[in-house]
């Protein structure tokens, strides 16, 4: 009998994610427990694709009974709205060397997934409506680089936008420095930045690699979703 997926859920007031524990960047959503659930296991083999050779021994759920709900945490507007916004208590364990380069080869395949879908897509026209609200490629390629962005400095560290820089070039030098500080925070330095934001809450490594990899990923989709070959 192959092992369950560990899971955890995230229940807002109108929808609820499920996240694969082990695997950062595969998190789905529904209007219930168990259609969200049923989207985890859905995408199950996109996601695998996704990380290709980073996923290592992945084995696929069939249907949702090989999945095993281990936390529900309370979701909040961030929930509702449609972004995992709680950390499941997992995420606070520390990161041995393996595990570190293992998350690190997660979030470096969906950052490369992510690229190789808006390559893709660069000559495509994105089909309006209610995926992605009709925001264009260039768009999304830029509002994922300012999340990540904002995302390093719940990790405790901060990269300063380069004036006149190419979206690439940017986006080559903010990963690197996000690489930096996910090994330096691993290993035990303290954080050198505290955010301001919300609650200020620093994030752990583990919850920036899941949060980092489930955006490049989701954004990554919608391209794919919403591409429209060109005639």
């Amino acid at each position: 009998m192959e092992p369950r997926i560990t899971t955890y859920l995230e229940v807002g007031g109108r929808r609820v994610f499920a996240g694969a524990l082990e695997w950062p960047g595969w998190s789905r959503s529904g209007r219930t427990e168990d259609a969200a659930l049923q989207a985890l296991v859905d995408y199950g083999p996109r996601y695998a694709a996704a990380v290709a050779a980073a996923a290592g021994e992945l084995t696929l759920p069939t249907d949702a009974s090989d999945l095993e709900v281990v936390e529900r945490l309370k979701g909040n507007a961030t929930t509702d709205f449609g972004t995992p916004a709680v950390p499941p208590s997992a995420d606070d364990r520390p990161l041995d060397e393996a595990e570190l380069q293992r998350q690190a080869g997660l979030l470096r395949a969906c950052w490369a997934t992510f690229d190789a879908a808006a390559e893709a897509a660069s000559a495509a026209v994105l089909r309006k409506g209610p995926r992605g609200g009709g925001r264009m490629l260039v768009a999304i390629v830029a509002h994922v680089l300012e999340s990540d962005r904002a995302y390093l400095v719940r990790l405790g560290g901060r990269h300063q936008k380069t004036p006149g820089a190419e979206v690439m070039t940017e986006i080559a030098g903010l990963r690197a420095m996000i690489l930096d500080v996910l090994w330096s925070r691993a290993h035990g330095e303290p954080p050198v930045r505290t955010p301001r934001a919300r609650s200020g809450t620093v994030w752990t490594p583990r919850y920036f690699v899941r949060r980092s990899a489930w955006h490049a990923l989701d954004h990554a989709w919608e391209i794919e979703d919403r591409a429209i070959a060109p005639p």
